[in-house]
């Protein structure tokens, strides 16, 4: 069992930055494929970032167009997000994930543990 708790989200303004960060407790996460994805009000959860415990990143293409990094600490057991250049687009709850399986997936139902997510908020 893994146990995330995602932190850094909050109200900025457009073009801000923000660093969301996912820390595990209890166990490393140095072995998991971590992801980050996103659920707005009346949309469904969709993938952001992924990262595989060698470091190899995957992006959703559409709407991160590379204002959006993510990293991870083994020693720290932490996976970030960078985020840049924000719109109110991005406006959304923010969830951090984990998977067992050494690929990094872009579907929410391939990832075995999740957080509690962390609210993002852009203004325009």
């Amino acid at each position: 069992q893994v146990q995330l708790v995602e932190s850094g989200g909050g109200l900025v303004q457009a073009e801000d930055s923000l660093r969301l960060s996912c820390t595990a407790s209890e166990r490393t996460i140095s072995t998991y494929t971590m992801g980050w994805f996103r659920q707005s009000p009346g949309k469904e959860r969709e993938f952001v970032a992924g990262i595989s415990r060698w470091g190899g990143t995957i992006y959703a293409t559409d709407f991160v167009k590379g204002r959006f990094t993510i990293s991870r600490d083994n020693a720290k057991n932490t996976v970030y997000l960078q985020m840049n250049s924000l719109t109110p687009e991005d406006t959304a709850v923010y969830y951090c994930a984990a998977r067992q399986r050494l690929v990094v997936a872009t579907t929410s139902k391939d990832y075995d543990y999740w957080g509690q997510g962390t609210q993002v908020t852009v203004s325009s």
